[in-house]
């Protein structure tokens, strides 16, 4: 009795070392003397030999890796910082164990850095700056995922997206391709304000040529109205007169007098027996004389 307890003891501490639990979380390798034995990927209970054997877990999750920033040169020379990260997934746990040894996901992250550097200098490096920098860059990441593929699976781990977070110019370019940037506006601006100044002398022209146009038809319109309408009066004047001739006459004398006795014209010298006056002199308004309307028209000043 004084050694069945030690036993027993010894028998529940080896029995309950045998047990481990799977996650399903995890995916376990059962190694004996540092070979593997058993892979455990399926969650729930699962028993190793106490003391000769031991369990290594790894994450079965997606896992998330950034990559250290990196400065690449794309074909225009411009000189850019590329900040990235990756997600991939321990697919075979057997084939990582055998890649990386005890150094686990730490040295697999440190491989992983420098396959996807390596796929990122040389996609990035064989486009544009502005190709990089515009929307086609979704592509670029997802050449740079297949390019590094293969290389990943030699470690057991699968690559299921690669990001790229920022694009930054080198600290030591910025203000020259600030200054680049402005002045590239500046001639864009330059050349705006040409074309409008160019455009606007074509609408002035135009508009002159139109306002001329317009003018000129106009005067030309309302000259030929002019015409028609003095045309028209002379006929009128010409009717009416027609069929008094010596009403003609002594309206003609009466415009004379009204002219010549305004204020303001020349002084006349005259005798009170002068033709000039024929109507004045007449108790009934009749001429004198055949002559004495022509008379006073000859005689009467013009007046503009």
């Amino acid at each position: 009795m004084r050694y069945l307890l030690p036993l027993v003891v010894l028998a529940v501490v080896g029995f309950l070392s045998s047990i481990f639990i799977v996650d399903e979380r995890e995916k376990a390798l059962v190694l004996q003397f540092g070979r593997v034995v058993a892979i455990k990927e399926e969650p729930g209970l699962s028993f190793k030999i106490p003391l000769i054997q031991e369990v290594v877990r790894y994450d079965d999750r997606i896992l998330s890796r950034d990559i250290d920033p990196l400065e690449i040169t794309p074909l225009d020379d411009r000189r850019l910082v590329i900040d990235a990260f990756a997600r991939y997934r321990i697919m075979d746990v057997n084939q990582f164990r055998q890649a990386v040894g005890v150094g686990g996901i730490q040295t697999a992250e440190n491989r992983l850095d420098s396959i996807l550097r390596a796929e990122t200098r040389e996609v990035l490096g064989s486009v544009s700056s502005n190709d990089i920098l515009s929307s086609d860059r979704a592509a670029l990441m997802l050449r740079i995922r297949n390019g590094a593929i293969d290389e990943a699976l030699a470690l057991g781990v699968e690559i299921i997206d690669v990001r790229l977070k920022r694009t930054d110019l080198p600290s030591e370019n910025l203000d020259a391709t600030f200054e680049r940037m402005r002045a590239e506006r500046e001639r864009e601006a330059t050349d705006e304000r040409a074309r409008g100044n160019e455009a606007a002398q074509r609408v002035r022209a135009q508009a002159d040529r139109t306002v001329v146009e317009l003018v000129s038809d106009a005067q030309r319109q309302a000259e030929i109205i002019r015409g028609e309408a003095d045309a028209r009066r002379n006929n009128i004047f010409a009717e009416a007169f027609g069929r008094d001739p010596e009403f003609f006459e002594f309206y003609r004398s009466l415009t004379a007098y009204n002219r010549a006795f305004q204020s303001g014209n020349s002084s006349m010298v005259l005798t009170p027996d002068s033709e000039f006056f024929n109507y004045l002199k007449s108790p009934d308004g009749a001429s004198q004389s055949s002559g004495a309307g022509q008379q006073a028209l000859r005689s009467a000043p013009q007046s503009n």
